[in-house]
């Protein structure tokens, strides 16, 4: 067993407490769930959700902070370390990690050109007058038709992707993209590069930041004509759901998606904890 001494730790709790916070709190949580909250049942997808996330979720990352605290090891060598037939595990979490972090900073990329495009008046993707839209097949937010693509939908296909006919057309390299996306890799680089004494600072902005986000657009949305309405008819519970298995299946996918549960994050942020420290506190 590793000592204190051989691994650098977090500053104090509120570091780790906020690591752990700012990798859960991410994209499954804010997207995905309201899609399925949506999708299955309204405010009823709380109760498999709640369900589902005390019995499987909050367990499954107790272990893998206690596991972390306790081999204070990366996820590879803890496994290892418990049996030496579940190295492979730790390795799949690198793996899983991996492909994850990329499709997430391709997310990031996408987020990064909106807000670089947001500087515009007008807003690119308000009107059908530009070139990559299809004017004949293309409607604005003031606009009903059913049949039509809307000007968003057309900016973030023909002009964000440039979607070709099919995968037989490869199409071309977005450089505009190409070059968000090596920014954002630099960005994370120098918020770990330093391992959790560069990751201890930078997580006090981009744990606490999105919640400031949410709350101006919360407190925006609100008061929006028909808000209320849209708040209820998103919320009110449909309780022939709840028999559907595919509903309770969402809710535990959903739950590993907001807890950041198998990835082996947790692992290894709980690795640079003290031995001694209480977990439960």
């Amino acid at each position: 067993m590793a000592t204190d001494s051989d691994k650098p730790l977090w500053a104090n709790r509120a570091e780790f407490l906020l690591a752990s916070v700012g990798y859960a709190v991410g994209l499954g949580n804010i997207w995905r769930f309201a899609y399925l909250c949506f999708k299955n049942g309204g405010g009823a997808f709380f109760i498999p959700y709640i369900t589902m996330m005390c019995l499987c979720a909050l367990p499954l990352v107790f272990m893998e902070f206690v596991l972390g605290q306790y081999t204070r090891l990366g996820p590879v060598q803890a496994f290892y370390k418990i049996c030496p037939l579940m190295k492979g595990v730790g390795i799949a979490t690198l793996i899983l990690s991996f492909v994850v972090s990329t499709y997430n900073n391709t997310v990031m990329t996408w987020g990064l050109y909106y807000l670089f495009n947001s500087f515009s008046t007008p807003l690119p993707w308000q009107l059908c007058n530009a070139t990559w839209n299809i004017p004949e097949n293309c409607s604005t937010n003031t606009e009903n038709g059913s049949h039509l693509q809307s000007a968003p939908q057309q900016f973030f296909d023909r002009r964000v992707l440039e979607i070709t006919d099919g995968i037989e057309t490869v199409g071309q390299i977005r450089w505009e993209l190409f070059g968000i996306l090596i920014l954002v890799w630099i960005i994370i680089y120098f918020c770990i590069f330093k391992g959790v004494k560069s990751t201890g600072k930078v997580v006090y902005f981009t744990a606490l930041c999105p919640y400031v986000i949410l709350l101006i657009l919360f407190f925006n949305n609100v008061r929006l004509p028909g808000a209320g309405k849209g708040i209820m008819f998103y919320l009110t519970p449909r309780w022939s759901k709840l028999g559907s298995i595919q509903v309770w299946v969402d809710a535990i996918s959903q739950t590993f998606y907001s807890m950041g549960v198998g990835f082996g994050v947790m692992l290894s942020m709980a690795s640079h904890n003290t031995f001694h420290n209480n977990m439960l506190r």
